[in-house]
Order: structure tokens, then sequence, then C-alpha cells
């Protein structure tokens, strides 16, 4: 195979790139001419497309497409568009393409014809007064449009007016602004107003200016200062927390700044502390105040030096100045004020039972107002058990009645009365003093025994011990312990009786039987002491009854005298008492009976003779007082024949009565007739009942109240019905042997 030999192409066609100067004014300008080497017979028709021809922006360039002359039609502005890529054709006369499209760039040359720009018209920059010089404020900047790779955009910056200080100076090439001297003073002037310009063509062409404002920071240079040396003010006694006056102070540096706000201190004239001083926070004035009340009469006048100072340290380089002084005169006025009980609350003691119309102390007040003749008047503001009377013109508390012990007006043995003293002024002013009185316990009371009478067994060691108590109305240390013993009157008690402490109880003893004694009644004198200083002690009678010994120690059914009273009852003989009272009311109904009987004889009188005589009908159920042996004190027999009983004739002795009772003084003298009876019945009673020897043995007995729920049925029930046929007396077989008796005849 024959290789072909190698043939030359021909490069294409291709055109250098073409400068045109930006703001060109002649139009159209040719900037060239293309040319095909492609030359047909005919000719060649050229064209060119691209960005300022068929393209945004339009017509800017166009061609003479017979010659290939390229012209300029607008002028053109570097800095909207800085080039131009064109593409041109070559084509023959029929249209087709003689060469491959060529690129046609055209350069727009830059032009100085855009001034710089600062970024902003007013630059703010701030800096601390008395700064160092070279101390770096702000920079300012600007740019230009123009080409930044020639001197069209080359900037320079300069100051062109700050004033005749020339306190700063700007960098030519990066515009930064610093201080050029010593001496900045916010005092003197606080802000900086400079022009700066910046050129392009490295400071040679065009240029443009802005603001730069420099404000200068304040620092604690300056020490406040007192307006004035000497400041008058004045206050009323007697007030607290109010504000007497302002003193005033200047400070050149900024207000509200930490190096402005002033700091007040009272050097002399307060050694009481009787004021304060603080600063105003939005004038820096000091406010001088009194914080503790003020006494005309004790100093009606101060002075007091002053001293003002700043929060804030100042600064090293402030100028050296001594402290700033003032002296503040301050005038107290004299105003009314209120009496004043110096003593508050007094505090006093008194007896217990002090007799009214006694003094028992002087509580008076005294008036601060030395200067002003003024006089004191009292009254009593709280009393209220009314036991006190008070002076109104010496204040002297004196008893208006007993002071008593104990009273629900005491608190803890303290009686609290409020006195008010009042002057005369106008208006009146007033003051209360409480007086405190403590009752002292006297010991006015003796020891009282609790049950005056008990029973108990009269076998030896055998239930015969009596539980005894005693009380007293006085408070410790005069009550209790109580001391229980028989009457050292009658030492022969000694023998048959004994009396100790019990259990190691304060206010109980225990009386035993020494000695096997008959059943029966006891009158037994005892002497009651209590602890008291002195102490106090009383005779007292405590009558018991002696009952038969059962087999455990206890009084046997139907042995009890009924004589026996008071809280010493215990439940058996509360029982034999329940028993025997529903004996009594049967019989009280048979007796009711028989009286209705003879109510057609009684309507002629007691005191007619007639077949039955009327005494007869007094019937001796069961006299509740002496037992058996009282029977002789009521003899009948005395009343149908008092001429055989003669006023010589001794009466019987009664076993029940106490061992100092004796025979009467004078016998009564014997009615001498019938109808004298009633008053000899009454005499006797009334002989009877003034006799302090012997308990009234012909009066009802009362009985000491046992509590609620008693398992024996009511009286009340017995009472309602006056025969046995309405009551079921079966329930008393259960009730034990001591109602065995009662369950045979009822049951």
């Amino acid at each position: 195979r024959q290789h072909e030999a190698p043939r030359r192409v021909k490069r294409a066609w291709v055109i250098p790139p073409i400068s045109v100067s930006e703001n060109h004014k002649r139009i159209p300008h040719l900037l060239v001419q293309i040319k095909s080497d492609k030359q047909q017979p005919g000719g060649v028709i050229y064209s060119i497309k691209g960005p300022g021809v068929d393209e945004e922006p339009l017509g800017i360039f166009s061609i003479d497409k017979f010659s290939g002359k390229v012209f300029l039609n607008a002028m053109l502005d570097r800095e909207e568009n800085d080039r131009y890529r064109l593409r041109a054709f070559a084509l023959d006369l029929g249209g087709v393409t003689l060469e491959d499209p060529t690129d046609l760039e055209i350069i727009v040359v830059d032009q100085n014809d855009n001034r710089p720009l600062f970024r902003q018209d007013v630059f703010t920059g701030r800096v601390v007064e008395g700064a160092e010089p070279g101390t770096c404020v702000m920079t300012v900047d600007a740019t230009d449009a123009d080409d930044p790779d020639t001197d069209n955009a080359a900037l320079r910056y300069s100051i062109l007016e700050q004033g005749a200080a020339a306190m700063f100076s700007i960098n030519a090439s990066t515009g930064e602004i610093c201080t050029a001297r010593p001496g900045l003073d916010r005092e003197t002037t606080g802000v900086y107003n400079l022009t700066v310009q910046a050129a392009d063509m490295s400071g040679d062409g065009l240029t443009t200016t802005a603001m730069a404002v420099i404000y200068l920071e304040d620092i604690n240079d300056n020490p406040p200062e007192f307006t004035k040396e000497e400041f008058s003010m004045e206050v009323e006694e007697q007030a607290a927390g109010v504000d007497v006056g302002k003193v005033f102070v200047h400070d050149k540096d900024l207000a509200g700044s930490p190096g402005w706000l002033a700091k007040f201190t009272i050097l002399e004239g307060d050694p009481e502390g009787a004021f304060a001083i603080r600063t105003d926070p939005h004038t820096n004035d000091g406010v001088l105040s009194v914080v503790k009340p003020l006494d005309h009469e004790v100093r009606d006048r101060f002075e007091l030096t002053l001293s003002v100072q700043n929060e804030r340290p100042l600064e090293p380089s402030a100028p050296g100045s001594p402290r700033a002084l003032a002296t503040v005169r301050v005038r107290v006025r004299d105003v009314n004020e209120a009496p004043v009980f110096r003593e508050n609350p007094r505090r006093i003691s008194v007896l217990e039972g002090t007799p009214p119309g006694t003094a028992i102390t002087t509580y008076t007040a005294s008036d601060p107002d030395t200067h002003q003749m003024q006089t004191l008047s009292y009254a009593l503001l709280y009393d209220p058990a009314d036991w006190l009377q008070l002076d109104p013109h010496a204040g002297t508390v004196r008893t208006k009645r007993e002071l008593l012990h104990p009273s629900a007006f005491l608190q803890g043995g303290w009686y609290i009365a409020l006195l008010l003293a009042r002057d005369d002024a106008e208006p009146p002013l007033s003051a209360t003093g409480t007086l405190s009185i403590e009752i002292l316990e006297v010991n006015d009371h003796a020891p009282q025994l609790q049950q005056p009478a008990g029973m108990l067994c009269g076998r030896p060691g055998r239930g015969g011990t009596l539980l005894l108590g005693a009380t007293d109305d006085d408070r410790p240390p005069h009550g209790a312990p109580f001391h229980f013993q028989l009457s050292p009157q009658h030492p022969q008690l000694a023998r048959n009786w004994s009396i100790a402490r019990f259990n190691g109880e304060v206010t109980h003893a225990v009386l035993a039987v020494l000695a096997e004694l008959p059943e029966g009644p006891y009158s037994l004198p005892l002497l009651l002491r209590d602890s008291g200083t002195p102490p106090r002690e009383q005779r007292q009678l405590l009558n018991v009854s002696v009952c038969h010994c059962g087999r455990d120690g206890t009084c046997q059914d139907g042995v009890l005298a009924a004589a026996t009273a008071g809280a010493g009852i215990t439940l058996g003989a509360l029982l034999i008492i329940l028993g025997s009272s529903v004996l009594l009311l049967v019989l009280a109904a048979l007796g009711a009976a028989r009286v209705r009987g003879r109510r057609r004889a009684l309507r002629k009188g007691l005191l007619q003779r007639s077949r039955d005589d009327m005494r007869d009908n007094i019937l001796n159920y069961d006299e509740q007082g002496g037992g058996e042996e009282d029977q002789d004190a009521y003899d009948i027999n005395q009343l149908r024949h008092p001429e055989l009983f003669s006023p010589r004739a001794k009466p019987p002795l009664r076993r029940d009565a106490p061992l100092s009772s004796g025979t009467p003084m004078a016998p009564r003298k014997l009615p001498s007739g019938p109808s004298d009876i009633e008053d000899f019945i009454n005499e006797g009673l009334e002989a009877a009942d003034s006799d302090p020897s012997v308990p009234p043995y012909d009066t009802a007995l009362i009985y000491d109240y046992e509590g609620s729920g008693s398992v024996a049925s009511p009286l009340s029930s017995i009472v309602s019905s006056l025969t046995d046929e309405d009551q079921d007396y079966d329930y008393l077989s259960e009730w034990g042997p001591r109602f065995r008796r009662l369950a045979d005849l009822y049951g």
C-alpha cells in the first residue's frame, strides 16, 4: 500500500484583541477590519455576533458586511463591562461558510472617571481621656470603582480638619486614626469631630470626605466637692427615721458614671450615732436623716463634720487634692412629749388577805418636757377584779378589797393592772404602765378531813383500817404533806387506835385498830397539821362505825350502823342501806294505812284523850343516829307522865358521844301538863341542835354521792309503789348472803 505524502494545513484566520478607551466620544469609531483569506470571485459576506451586537446591550458594535470593518457605535463604561467577546463569520454569496468562526475580543481601557467613596458618612470612635499618644481609636475606609490595578483606584487618606489642638493623626494608606499627643481631657473637650479625606491616584486624583466623631470616655480623675462649706438644718425632737436636709456636691466627672457617685461620711459631732447620711443616686447629693430620737432637753444643737469622696478611687493620673469637708449645724426643735414610766412593768409582791386601804406601791411616770411646766395625772386603765384604787395625783396604789387567792383573775399567781399617765398639754399625751402584783400565799387555812366519817372492821389486822384524806385551800408550800395524829388531849385513844402515813402519800394516812373493839359508833378527836410557815393545825372529829368482822375482814350483813356517812361507805354498806330503805318504806306504807283509819279522831285534836292515846302512834322505825341506846332519849313515858321524871335524874349516857362531852349544865324543865308536850319537844330539839359536842343524830343524815351507774335500783322505783304487789324481789337472792334474809322475806 502506497502512503500519501503529508499536506500543509493553512492556519485559520485569527484576530488579535482590540483595546478601546472607555468614554470614547467620537462615534462611530473604527475598531478593526477583518478579512478572510478565502476570497471568492463574487466577494465575501462578513458578520459578527455576541454581547453589544445581537445581545444586550444591543447596538454598541456593528460591521460592514462587505469590507469587514468593525465600528464602535456608543460610549463604553469599564465599570459596567470591562471586555466584550464577539464571534466573527465569513460567508460566500450563497451563504456557505468559507472559514470557521473566529473570536473577536474588545478590551475596554479604564479611565479615572470614579471618585473614591467612604463606606459611611460618619464614623464613630471612643477613647478614654488621658490616653497616651499612639493609642488607636478607629479606622476609616473608602472604595474606588476604577480598575484596582491602576492608580485610578490607589487611595490615600488625610485629616482635613480637627481643631487647633491636632490631637489625632491618620495613617494615609490604611485610614487608621490614633492619638497624636497627650492631654485628652473629657471635662475640657468631650467630643472631637474630624473631617477625613480619601483621594485616588495616590492622593493626586479624585477626592471624597467623611466625618469621624471621637468620644472621650470618662475616668475618675476629679474628686467631688461641696458646693459650700456650711449647711444649716432643723428637726423636731423624738423624730426618728425622717430626713433632716441635703448637702450639695459637685463632681466634674460624667454624671451617672462610677467615677461620679459620691460617698458621704460623718466624721465628728455625732458620738451617739443619732444621724445617718446617704447618697441620692439621681442628684449625687447627701441626704442627712435621724435614726435615733433626739431629746431637746438633753441636747438642742448638733454640729456635724461631713466628708465626701467617690465610691471608686481616683485614677493614679488624677491630680492630687485634699478631702472635701463641710460643716452641718442641726437645731433640735422642742415639742410636747408623752410621759414615760421608767420602770415598766413594775413588779411588786403583796400578801394575800391584805386589808383594804393598804398602800402597796407608788407608780409614777416622768415628763420628758422639763422646760415646760406640765402636771401629770393618773388613772386605772385595767383592773379586772376591781381590787385597786389609785390616787390620781400622787400615783399611790391601794387595795380596794382583800386580794384573794386563788382567783380567776390571777395568772400564775400574778395580778396584772394597767395605769394611764397623762399630761395637761394641748393636745395631751399619755403613757401606759403595767403593774404586776404577785399575790404571796399565806398559810391561812388549816387542813380538813375529806371524809369526816367512816367504818371499819373491829378486829386488828383483818380489815381494821380506814384510809383518811385531807385537803388544804392553801397553795404549796403551805399545804401538803399533812400530819395526822390522835388528839394529844386524849392519850387513852392510843391504846386502841393508831395513825400512820399511807404508802408515802403526803395527803393521806391510815387509821388502824390496835385492839378488838365492840361494834358501834366511835368519835375520835384528831389533830391535823399542814406544812406551812408557820404551820396551821385544826382539831376535827372523826366518826367511826365499828362493825362485826366477817371471814374476809369485811363487815357482816345487818351489823353496820346506819350512822356511817361520807365517802368512807363501801359498796356493801350502801347495799345494806338500800335494803333497809326498802323495809322502811314498806313499814311506812302500813303506818300510813293505819293513820288514815284514825283521821276522824285526829280532827278532834292531838291532845284530846281517847281510848287509844294518839301518842302511841309515834312509831320509831329505824332512827338513823345513835343506835339502840338512843331510844332512851325519846322515851315516850316522859311524854305521857312528865311528873314521874325529876330534873335531878341523870340522863342516860350515850356511848357514841365524844369523850370530852359531859352532862348538860342545866337540865331542861319538864312540862307541867300534857298540853305543853309540843313546847317540850321543840325545846329538846333546840338543845340538841345547839350542843356542839355531839353530831346531830336527831336530824336526817346526808350520804355521799357514790357516782352514776349504780347496780342498785333507784329509790324512786321503790317509792312509786306502796305495796309489795308491784315489786319483784326475786333478784335479792342474786345479791349474795348479805341479802339472803330479805330474799326469804320478800322473794
